[in-house]
């Protein structure tokens, strides 16, 4: 047993009112272990999209754009979705009831059947590139050449599948045993290895007569690679690394099997909106496609920095909870995770819709980017960021529902959500274009949040508001105050789109740092407990460094 696992015992053991309370903090602690192993691969990430939106014409990454968001979808299926939704509970069940020896034999048995069905998915991507290209992106067949490189990148890149659900099963049994520091750094080699092979690989590809995309192919799967291998030590230190085994005999694999069905077909409908999106995006001209990337990718920040980072840092906890039949701490819980998930999701709406021509040109004009393309990107920040803070809540909604068992209330809803995103992205691609399409995908977060919230009301009562409304007034209170304060300091140091580089680079710059500054100190005047939450858990660490301790 770790040590993390000794004190949580020791926990359990002292008093019910000391363990839950501690349990709230160390999901606190795992979060922000979480979020500084995300922050530094969106940190990469953005110098990822820098350097592709900076070395590559806007037709690659158009064409790369749809060759990755492919077996993206199948990742997210297979591997992030339905193994941490799917197997992770099932696991932490598993060791609960029956002891670690058996939770390892579930978890061989799992690794086996699992690998077999993304060989098999792996295969039938390669050899259907071309369908499932028509199916994404069925309007680059009016671009000369622009189908083609869009289906041999595919090709090339499809086997990123395989270690992604690797390293999503692995991420799994690493979160169960409370071990988050190789789970959360390990996705930055992906960037790493994007930036790397994109500065080195694609003169060294003209001058053999192939396609200088196929660069950022190769940094896709070095990058899959490196994330599976990244997780080898700390799965070998837990005993997770054994042979494979092939049965389906084992009761946990069923119970898998049982509970994947309805989430795989409940994410398959979601998804949907990303080929029907993707789809979309293919008829409305050149760029579309990456105008939409670049402003989801920057949506990504916020979302995978700390509510991701907490959704994963909570669902052991809330399974936990769920398996004992503890359902009154699984609402305070659920509800401590909202506030805090919340507590940064509103503001980083309020950031990127109030201030998104600066940022985007901060960040990205340079190079191949030019000002129509900034303008065109930031116009499709305004729509996507406008549903960062539902996505928010969206993530920790589904994490009670996966919590009990229920996968198949998630089906219903994402269905409602397809058909809210299919009516709105009709209506609203003519007269907008891919700002249209960012409509809808922030419309549809509306739709799908709304239920999911009702809906748990109904099967989990004692999920109740336990102040998150009161918490929700006073951020969305102090980041209204940092939106006037940014916007005031981006408007004066505006100098027109063709002043020089770091003339352009000041609005959106110091805008942001006078939003954080603003946000931080209206926040603090308001006593947002989230606020103080966060304060008191960096005081922890920094004292038991000062101290000598260990830090988790």
């Amino acid at each position: 047993m770790s040590a993390s696992d000794t004190r949580a015992a020791v926990n359990e053991r002292v008093s019910p009112g000391a363990a839950e309370a501690g349990e709230r903090r160390n999901i606190a602690k795992r979060a922000g272990i979480v979020a500084a192993g995300t922050l530094a691969s969106r940190l990469l990430g953005l110098g990822r999209d820098q350097t592709i939106a900076a070395l590559f014409p806007r037709g690659v990454t158009d064409a790369f754009f749809v060759a990755f968001t492919i077996p993206n979808v199948l990742r997210q299926l297979l591997g992030e979705g339905a193994v941490q939704n799917a197997v992770l509970p099932v696991l932490v069940k598993v060791r609960e009831q029956r002891g670690e020896a058996e939770a390892r034999r579930f978890f061989s048995a799992v690794r086996g059947v699992s690998l077999l069905a993304l060989v098999a998915t792996t295969a039938l991507g390669i050899g259907f590139a071309p369908a499932l290209v028509s199916l994404f992106a069925g309007g680059y067949a009016s671009v000369p050449g622009e189908l083609e490189r869009t289906v041999l990148l595919t090709r090339w890149v499809f086997p990123y599948v395989l270690c992604m659900g690797t390293a999503a099963l692995g991420a799994a049994a690493l979160n169960t045993h409370r071990r988050f520091v190789a789970t959360s750094f390990a996705p930055g080699l992906l960037n790493v290895s994007f930036i790397g092979l994109a500065l080195v690989l694609p003169p060294v590809l003209g001058a053999h007569g192939y396609d200088p995309g196929l660069a950022l192919a190769a940094g896709a799967l070095l990058g899959g690679v490196l994330q599976v291998v990244a997780q080898w030590p700390s799965l070998n230190a837990i005993g997770y690394l054994g042979a494979l085994s092939f049965t389906l005999r084992d009761p946990g694999v069923r119970e898998v099997g049982r509970r994947m069905t309805p989430l795989l077909a409940g994410m398959g409908v979601y998804y949907v909106d990303v080929v029907l999106a993707r789809r979309f995006l293919s008829e409305l001209g050149l760029g579309a496609q990456s105008y939409f990337s670049w402003a989801m990718r920057l949506c990504d920040f916020p979302q995978g920095i700390f509510v991701m980072a907490l959704q994963a840092a909570a669902l052991p906890s809330l399974a936990r909870l769920a398996a004992r039949g503890e359902r009154d701490e699984l609402g305070r819980t659920f509800a401590f995770g909202m506030r805090l998930a919340l507590f940064v999701a509103i503001p980083a709406t309020a950031l990127f819709v109030g201030l998104a021509e600066p940022l985007v040109v901060l960040l990205f004009q340079r190079g191949e980017f030019d000002h129509e393309a900034a303008r065109q990107t930031a116009a499709a920040l305004v729509a996507q960021a406008s549903g960062v803070w539902l996505v928010a809540a969206v993530r920790q909604l589904l994490a009670v529902y996966f919590a009990v068992g229920d996968t198949r209330t998630p089906v219903y809803v994402a269905a409602t959500d397809l058909v809210a995103f299919i009516v709105l992205a009709l209506v609203l691609r003519g007269p907008l274009g891919h700002v249209g399409v960012g409509w809808a995908v922030s419309g549809s977060s509306a739709v799908q949040a709304g239920l999911l919230w009702l809906l748990l009301r109904k099967k989990v009562p004692s999920v109740a508001g336990q102040g998150i409304a009161g918490s929700v007034l006073r951020v969305a209170g102090a980041s209204a105050a940092a939106v006037l304060a940014g916007r005031c300091v981006a408007f004066a140091l505006d100098r027109g789109p063709h002043a020089g580089v770091v003339a352009r680079a000041l609005p959106g710059l110091l805008g942001a740092v006078a939003f954080g500054v603003t946000f931080l100190l209206v926040a603090f005047c308001l006593k947002s407990p989230e606020l103080v939450t966060l304060r008191e858990e960096i005081r922890r660490k920094l004292a038991r460094r000062r101290g000598g301790g260990a830090p988790s």
